[in-house]
């Protein structure tokens, strides 16, 4: 894991096309923004490491006919 130290207003450039800019720091809590492209998926970790659902069913319509695949 890399580890860097930023100040407010200072950012962090990942590949060249993702910036992580620390906008503001009170007590113990920083508050980031994230400028990406629309094609890159950001979670708070939190979020990340939730289960997915077991089995998603997808409904098609072919010919009238309803079929679950």
């Amino acid at each position: 894991m890399l580890v860097l130290s930023r100040k407010a207003g200072e950012k962090i450039v990942v590949d060249g096309n993702i910036t992580v800019e620390v906008i503001r720091m009170k007590g113990n809590r920083v508050t980031l923004g994230i400028t990406a492209p629309e094609s890159v998926k950001i979670l708070r970790g939190e979020l990340n490491n939730r289960p997915t659902p077991a089995k998603i069913v997808e409904i098609v319509v072919e010919d009238g006919m309803l079929t679950a695949i």
